[in-house]
C-alpha cells in the first residue's frame, strides 16, 4: 500500500509528535510513505530518523506512483493547499486535524492511531465533493482554476464599497453594493460563506451559494441555486483593482475581467471513517446540542 502524507509548516514540538504518531502507525503496517521535498525537510528538521519516507518531486511523479490514499496533517487550509498539488488525480483524502476547528479535516489528533488502523482495514467509505471552476477573459489562477470551498471577490486599498454585477446563465440576477461576494460549493458553505450569514448546505446537494459580504441593501440575502447554472461576475468601483480568491489562492483583477463560475468537471474524494458523517461533524464542530447552562 502507498500513502502520501502532506502538511504545511510544523510550528511546535507537540504538533510534530502527532505527525510522528501517524508516520509510525503507517510504518508498523509496512505501508510505503511518500511526501514532497518541502514537507520532508520540515519533518527532518525535528527528527532525522525518517529516511524511509520517499520523496515525490512534481505532479508527474505524483500521478505515476499510483498512490492508494493521501493523509493531510493540519487543518482545512492544508487540504485546500494540497488540492493544487493533487489536481484531478481523484486520490482519496483522509484529513487529520492538528488545529482547532476543521470541518474537512474531521479526524481529531487524539485518535490518529485508531484512524490510521481504520484506514488500513478499509473501515470507511469514500464520499465525493463537488468543486467549482473559474474561467475568465483574462488569465486567472494559472493551470488549475478549480476550488473546493469558494471563490470570492472583494474590495482592496479602499474603504468604499464595490458594485458586483451577478448574472445567472447570462441573465442579470442582481447588482450587489457590498464589500464583496462569495460563490461557494456545499463544502464551502461551512466556511467564509457561513461567517457572512450564508446557509449550511449538505454535501451532494448539487448547489452553488451566492453570499454577499456586508451588503449595503439590507433586503439582499444569500441565494442557493443549482450547480448546473453559470454565474458571471463583473465588478466596478472607485479603485482600479480588486482582490479575488479561490480557496487558499488569491489574485488581483480589474473591471475589465469577466469571471465565470461553474461546477467543475471532476469531484474530490474524501475518506469518511465508519462512525463519522456530516451531521456528526456539524454537532462536534459547531457545538450543536451543547448548553453550558446544564
Amino acid at each position: 500500500m502507498k500513502v502520501f502524507i502532506y502538511g504545511r509548516a510544523i510550528h511546535t514540538q507537540e504538533e510534530f509528535e502527532y505527525i510522528s504518531i501517524a508516520i509510525q502507525a503507517l510504518q508498523e503496517k509496512k505501508v510505503q510513505i511518500f511526501t514532497n521535498q518541502r514537507y520532508y525537510d520540515n519533518i527532518a528538521s525535528y527528527d532525522d530518523q525518517f529516511e524511509f519516507i520517499h520523496i515525490l518531486h512534481n505532479h508527474e511523479d505524483f500521478t505515476a506512483m499510483e498512490l492508494d490514499f493521501a493523509i493531510t496533517l493540519g487543518g482545512d487550509g492544508t487540504i485546500l493547499e494540497f488540492m493544487t498539488m493533487m489536481k484531478d488525480t481523484k486520490l482519496p483524502i483522509l484529513g487529520i486535524n492538528l488545529g482547532r476547528l476543521g470541518v474537512l479535516a474531521t479526524v481529531e489528533k487524539k485518535i490518529i492511531k485508531k484512524a490510521v488502523n481504520q484506514l488500513l482495514k478499509h473501515d470507511y467509505r469514500v464520499v465525493e465533493r463537488a468543486i467549482i471552476k473559474v474561467s475568465c477573459n483574462h488569465p486567472l489562477f494559472g493551470d488549475f482554476p478549480y476550488g473546493l470551498n469558494d471563490f470570492t471577490i472583494y474590495k482592496r486599498d479602499t474603504s468604499s464599497m464595490i458594485t458586483i454585477h451577478a448574472y445567472v446563465d447570462d441573465i442579470l440576477l442582481n447588482s450587489y453594493w457590498a464589500d464583496g461576494l462569495i460563490i461557494s460549493t456545499p463544502t464551502g458553505s461551512t466556511g467564509y460563506s457561513l461567517s457572512c450569514g450564508g446557509p449550511i448546505v449538505f454535501p451532494g446537494s448539487h448547489n452553488l451559494i451566492i453570499t454577499p459580504i456586508a451588503p449595503h441593501n439590507l433586503n439582499v440575502r444569500p441565494i442557493v441555486l443549482s450547480d448546473k447554472k453559470k454565474i458571471t461576475l463583473k465588478v466596478e468601483g472607485r479603485a482600479e483593482s480588486f482582490m479575488c480568491t479561490l480557496d487558499s489562492r488569491y489574485e488581483t483583477v480589474t473591471g475589465e475581467y469577466e469571471i465565470n463560475i461553474t461546477r467543475g468537471e471532476f469531484n474530490v474524494q474524501f475518506i469518511q471513517l465508519t462512525g463519522h458523517n456530516f451531521m456528526k461533524t456539524l454537532n462536534d464542530k459547531l457545538l450543536w446540542g451543547l448548553d453550558k447552562r446544564n
